[in-house]
């Protein structure tokens, strides 16, 4: 469904991925672990067109992404929830939500897609009413994730969804994770540093390095593997 062919980019003359390959199938979840400024964020924005390519190409169901700008690529069926979700703090929850559906003109699917995100999230129906910058941060990602859903996405980029969050909202979040990829069929890009809560709910990983993937696998393989165990496994704990 998504694919990325030998993507190179730079920021300015500084390199910053080298012919990165990535794919993700339908109804699949798939995390990229690396550090900070290994190049994950990069990826997601290259997906999105924020990044263009200097080498490679960015399909999605066989459609060339890295040709299209950014609001063409979410049309097309991509969603995704930003590492500091990119909310709209002087509006309410309700109206952060409908962001998300900004492309669609038929209400009765937006009500339904409302209905769904309210009932996955019952605190932001709790909270429909109030503006999103008095939500807790556990709160503000479930409201990041909710307005993406809004979008009725085939893809769905989640960047560092456990980001200054205490262990049991990270559990709450990822449970949230689980359950979309159970019962929307999503494909799922997970960006990530916790790696042993990507690894728990994704099927395949990707471990990216200066810029470079070094290692691939099942999740299986990846948390048995030595280099993932030394690098991304031994100060997860949560």
């Amino acid at each position: 469904m998504l694919e990325l062919c030998n993507i190179s980019t730079k920021y300015g003359q500084i390199p910053m991925l080298m012919e990165v390959s990535i794919k993700v199938d339908k109804g699949e979840a798939v995390c990229l672990l690396g550090a900070n400024g290994a190049g994950k964020t990069t990826v997601l924005k290259t997906i999105i067109s924020m990044v263009k390519p200097i080498k490679g190409e960015v399909f999605f169901n066989g459609q060339r992404l890295d040709l299209l700008p950014s609001h063409k690529v979410i049309q097309a069926g991509i969603a995704i929830v930003p590492e500091r979700e990119g909310l709209f703090p002087k509006l309410t929850v309700e109206n952060n939500l409908l962001m998300g559906a900004y492309y669609e003109k038929d209400k009765q699917k937006i009500n339904h897609r409302m209905e769904e995100v309210l009932t996955i999230f019952p605190k932001l129906k709790e909270r429909f009413r109030r503006n999103a910058g008095t939500l807790s941060g556990g709160e503000r990602k479930m409201l990041g994730i909710g307005r993406a859903l809004l979008a009725d996405p085939q893809v769905l980029l989640l960047d560092e969804p456990s980001l200054g969050l205490a262990p049991a909202l990270v559990h709450e979040v990822y449970a949230v994770i689980e359950r979309i990829k159970k019962e929307k069929n999503l494909a799922i890009l997970l960006v990530e540093q916790n790696a042993l809560k990507a690894l728990s709910v994704v099927e395949r990983g990707y471990a990216l390095q200066k810029g470079g993937i070094f290692l691939e696998g099942s999740s299986a393989e990846l948390r048995e593997n030595k280099i993932v165990v030394e690098s991304y496994l031994s100060s997860c704990s949560v």
